[in-house]
């Protein structure tokens, strides 16, 4: 078959001299002679492109998959929240017919004697419970991060009472430290040394409360600062071996500095939860619950500021004088929130 003289042209080599007319320009083009610019080639593309409203479009089956989530986080967890705002204005027994009172809910609460008496418990057991929890969180997450074996393990084993329930727990610790039957009173009896009135006493009564957070909670901070823990490079601990200094030295110089977000991030999420204590009081004494509902057992020592919440709202209808309660001891916990993170932040700018 022979080829056009087109095609033969085009298998030879580059001419010799400047290329004129229709050829010489297309060849031109094709080498891009000096001086000249490149060719810009279009794309060639189905359509134009879409609009941010088509673009925004494309992605609604995703917004409709995560729909459900946002819809009953919105009636069952928002709603009520901003709902609790209006009604701590309002005074409301649930059914009647609500009245607006003002800030009178506010002025009533700030000379409440008994909620005073629930702050002033919660800020003693949380103390109690989350100054040895967290101490003894990062002791167990440096013995654990220094074993080579079973480690799985220890972290199964820490990790389980944080996910136990609580109600099964309250119930355990209320049974060993029954005042008549309890175990530790029966081990303290063959010691010849006395019962204790765990239940009954103001101060015990604290310290149960307290020992039932710190056991559920321990082994959660354990995790969290193993996790940061393995995180610290190793040569640091190598280069001051090197250089002579002891485990204590290496403890406090070198893993306490690097853990400090970690310690704040503990610290913060302790003090929210502990200063929320409600259900442990509320099983430990619920035995009394016929003639005198959710008070926090003997002289009111296990009453926290949740339960004296609870015991307001759901024992006596007084909704609008509970929500009071509630956005009042809100603002307590973010004033205490800020200034333990503004305590562990001073000492990390601190040279």
């Amino acid at each position: 078959m022979s080829s056009s003289p087109v095609a033969g042209s085009a298998a030879t080599g580059p001419p010799s001299g400047p290329a004129t007319g229709s050829g010489g320009r297309h060849a031109t083009d094709r080498r891009r002679g000096p001086g000249r610019p490149a060719r810009r080639i279009r794309p060639v593309s189905s359509g134009a492109r879409p609009g941010p409203r088509r673009r925004r479009a494309r992605y609604w089956p995703q917004y409709l998959a995560i729909s459900p989530y946002y819809l009953i986080f919105s009636v069952f967890m928002f709603f009520p929240v901003i709902y609790t705002i209006y009604l701590a204005f309002q005074k409301w027994d649930g059914i009647g017919e609500m009245h607006y009172v003002g800030f009178q809910q506010f002025r009533f609460l700030w000379d409440d004697p008994v909620f005073w008496l629930s702050i002033r418990n919660t800020l003693v057991i949380w103390v109690l419970a989350t100054a040895p929890m967290l101490f003894m969180a990062l002791i167990l997450a440096v013995l654990v991060n220094s074993t080579k074996r079973f480690t799985s393990f220890y972290r199964v084993a820490l990790f389980i009472p944080s996910i136990t329930s609580l109600v099964a727990i309250a119930i355990f610790f209320g049974a060993i430290f029954s005042n008549n039957f309890g175990l530790i009173n029966a081990v303290l009896t063959g010691l010849h040394l006395g019962a204790v009135p765990w239940l009954s006493n103001e101060w015990t009564i604290k310290l149960v409360i307290a020992a039932l957070m710190t056991w559920q909670w321990t082994g959660y901070n354990a995790i969290i600062y193993l996790a940061g823990l393995q995180a610290i490079p190793s040569e640091l601990y190598e280069a001051a071996r090197m250089d002579g200094a002891g485990p204590m030295r290496i403890f406090f110089s070198i893993t306490i500095p690097l853990l400090r977000p970690i310690i704040l991030f503990t610290v913060v999420v302790s003090t929210v939860t502990g200063l929320q204590s409600f259900t442990e009081p509320q099983v430990l004494f619920g035995s009394d619950a016929s003639t005198n509902p959710n008070s926090g057992g003997p002289g009111q020592a296990g009453l926290t500021t949740l339960l004296y919440f609870y015991h307001t709202a759901f024992d006596t209808n007084d909704f609008g004088y509970g929500a009071a309660i509630v956005w009042a001891f809100f603002l307590v916990i973010l004033l205490i929130v800020l200034i333990n993170w503004g305590l562990v932040q001073r000492k990390e700018r601190r040279p």
